[in-house]
């Protein structure tokens, strides 16, 4: 059940206090529940996209929690459908930062597209290995089935691979690169923007050495005005302040966990058919720079398809909201070709149902350009 806020207007000057630098960076689906879904519709200041926010129960995470959403320009008064890029935020950072970053900037040019911008404080968008307390913090859960199932239900998207593509900065750049590779059956592109993707392979070299298990532990509360001064439809209850946004307990127990959700381990295991389109880059003068430099080296020497950049830059908003719009004319492009491609299935298989029998074998257009998704061959990743 939707509820529509009434138009509230914000100024940029208050979004702009809300965690606006990122610090250095250290299945089976849930059955069918009906959801209450509070949308409310904002305005900021040289945004002029429909850009809303969206409170939900992400049973995953056992909370209430918020995602921003960009709607292409008359997306009311239309009966369209649309892909989806979901766009994750890095370690300090919340769901706010990418339209800080100009984001919204760039989609004049990609006008039949949905944005979707969730929040999942620090807890490096995975489903940690234990959980202090009673907390639950199955973050990989929440974006591959909370969130996705909430945009597919509460907005008209075209609600498979074809149409799905992730993206992310530093913390969720190794997000959106794991949840691709472990995921390859929903999104048809994943790109990474200065990932922090040697983030599972470190510590399974710790724990390979002897150490114990890393745990985490949120620090102690502070009096940081960025904290206090958020508007409340932007707040998320008992989620906001930067001590609430740690996970409590352990990510990773064993190596095999770590195996888990290390992109250089996923990589050698995903049959090339399978594989989403990969987009990677990072800025010359960012620390993370050499580890996305040896993900683009095994993917060469594995002979797969991606797409890399590097460019001058650190490890900052100024590199991010540059390049994200190299991201997404390229991830754009490729959902473009997917859906088209669906459509055209779709089209012929509805064709052949119309016809009668004849007996003469079903035309093969398996021969098309990308990689079998599914054993029906349904669901492929249109690369060229």
């Amino acid at each position: 059940m939707s509820r529509i806020g009434l138009l509230v207007a914000v100024w940029m000057l208050v979004l702009t206090q809300i965690w606006a630098q990122e610090s250095e960076p250290a299945a089976i689906a849930p059955e069918e529940i009906d959801i209450e879904v509070g949308v409310q519709k904002i305005d900021v200041a040289g945004i002029t996209q429909d850009l809303r926010v969206v409170s939900f129960e992400a049973l995953s995470i056992g909370r209430e929690t918020k995602y921003m959403i960009i709607l292409p320009d008359g997306y009311d008064e239309s009966e369209d459908r649309y892909p989806v890029i979901y766009l994750l935020h890095g370690f300090s950072q919340n769901y706010t930062v990418w339209p800080m970053m100009g984001v919204a900037n760039y989609l004049d040019t990609y006008d039949d597209m949905i944005i979707v911008m969730p929040d999942v404080g620090n807890s490096w968008y995975i489903n940690w290995a234990e959980s202090d307390g009673d907390e639950l913090n199955n973050w990989e859960d929440f974006i591959i089935y909370d969130l996705v199932h909430n945009v597919d239900q509460s907005f008209r998207t075209y609600a498979g691979r074809e149409g799905r593509a992730i993206s992310g900065l530093s913390m969720g750049g190794y997000g959106a690169m794991v949840l691709g590779l472990r995921h390859p059956e929903m999104f048809c592109s994943i790109a990474s923007h200065s990932g922090a993707l040697g983030y599972a392979r470190n510590a399974r070299e710790a724990l390979e050495s002897g150490a114990e298990p890393m745990r985490s532990v949120a620090p102690a509360p502070d009096d940081n005005p960025k904290d206090s001064n958020v508007p409340e439809f932007i707040a998320i209850s008992g989620f906001t302040r930067q001590h609430e946004r740690y996970p409590n307990g352990a990510a990773f127990l064993t190596v095999d966990d770590c195996n888990q959700y290390d992109p250089f381990f996923l990589i050698q295991k995903i049959p090339q058919k399978l594989l989403p389109h990969i987009y990677l880059d990072c800025g010359l003068d960012d620390g993370l720079l050499n580890v996305s430099q040896e993900f683009a080296m095994q993917m060469m020497q594995q002979s797969l398809p991606f797409t890399y950049g590097q460019s001058p830059g650190e490890h900052r908003p100024s590199y991010w909201g540059r390049e994200v719009a190299q991201s997404l004319g390229v991830q754009y492009s490729v959902i473009k070709r997917n859906v088209q491609f669906m459509l055209q299935k779709e089209a012929q298989e509805s064709q052949q149902e119309l016809e009668p029998a004849t007996g003469a074998a079903p035309q093969d257009t398996a021969g098309h350009e990308g990689h079998d998704h599914s054993s029906d061959k349904v669901r492929q990743v249109i690369i060229e």
